[in-house]
Order: structure tokens, then C-alpha cells, then sequence
């Protein structure tokens, strides 16, 4: 099963909220209040995303916590990348050369970094602002995922002889 860590999670539904009011500015405090999740967790994920340049932090009095750019320019595969502990990859050799031990020798790896490839592109594609969009501008109709790019024939050619 493919699946985002909690915190990847959390953030995102942090950086959903501050997308609803983009020009707002956020405390720690007032986001774990609106999304009821604990303060601690709230201020990691913060300061995670401020290291990854999605949101800004700024100290004091008056100061919080804004997004780094529009909704529109923050891609999901940006909030990933920022969040995620490891690159991103559907498995092992496709987030890390070498660190699977069937590597050098597995018939499916170049068809994994294929598939790869095309979901890291969908996730560039669709941004912080097409997750706070309605439900009812369904994703499926506004972005076309490039499923066409993985060559079909390549495909069939190196699983027959897998």
C-alpha cells in the first residue's frame, strides 16, 4: 500500500487551512485550535515546512506563519518533498539507488521508475489550490494524470521475460 508518514498527512491539512486565506497570518496555537491536533504536532510540521520553504515563519509579537507563495504555486509534490523523510518512490530502488540488494539483476526496475516518474509528474501537476478546491470540480476533469507516457509495449515486453 502506498502511503504518506502522519505528519505529511497533518501538513497538509495545515497548509489546506492557511490556503483558505492565503494573505492571513497563522499562529501555532490558533492552527491546532482550528484543526485539533496538538500543539507540539502543530509546531514540528510548521517548522518542517518553513526548512522546506513552504511556508514562512515570521518571530514575535506580531509575528506567524504564512505561505511561501500562492496556493497556486505549491505543488503537492513540493509539500511532499518537504515533508517526507525519504525521496519520494513507490519502492526502494526507486527512492534510493542501491538500496535494494536485487538492483543490478531485477527485470521490473526501469518499469517501476517509469511509473515512478508519471505519479511524481501528477503530483507536480496538481497544486495546494486544487486541494482546497470543492469536491465538485472533480480533479479527474481539470488534470490529466500522464498515464500515456508509460510505454505500454516496454511494458508487456519486459514483464513477459521478467
Amino acid at each position: 500500500m502506498l502511503r504518506i508518514n502522519k505528519l505529511t498527512d497533518y501538513g497538509t491539512i495545515i497548509l489546506a487551512l492557511m490556503a483558505q486565506n492565503p494573505e492571513d497570518l497563522y499562529s501555532a496555537a490558533g492552527i491546532a485550535k482550528r484543526i485539533h491536533l496538538a500543539l507540539p504536532t502543530v509546531g514540528k510540521v510548521l517548522k518542517i515546512l518553513a526548512r522546506g520553504q513552504i511556508i514562512n515563519a515570521t518571530r514575535g509579537s506580531q509575528g506567524g506563519y504564512t505561505l511561501s507563495r500562492a496556493p497556486t504555486q505549491i505543488s503537492i509534490a513540493q509539500i511532499i518533498d518537504a515533508l517526507e523523510e525519504q525521496p519520494f518512490g513507490l519502492t526502494e530502488c526507486t527512492s534510493i539507488a542501491g538500496l535494494c540488494l536485487q538492483e543490478s539483476h531485477c527485470h521490473v526496475r526501469a518499469n517501476w521508475m517509469r511509473i515512478n516518474e508519471s505519479i511524481r509528474l501528477a503530483l507536480e501537476n496538481l497544486t495546494l489550490a486544487d486541494l482546497v478546491a470543492e469536491p465538485a470540480s472533480s480533479l479527474a476533469t481539470t488534470h490529466k494524470i500522464p498515464i500515456q507516457e508509460i510505454d505500454s509495449t516496454r511494458w508487456r515486453t519486459s514483464h513477459e521475460h521478467g
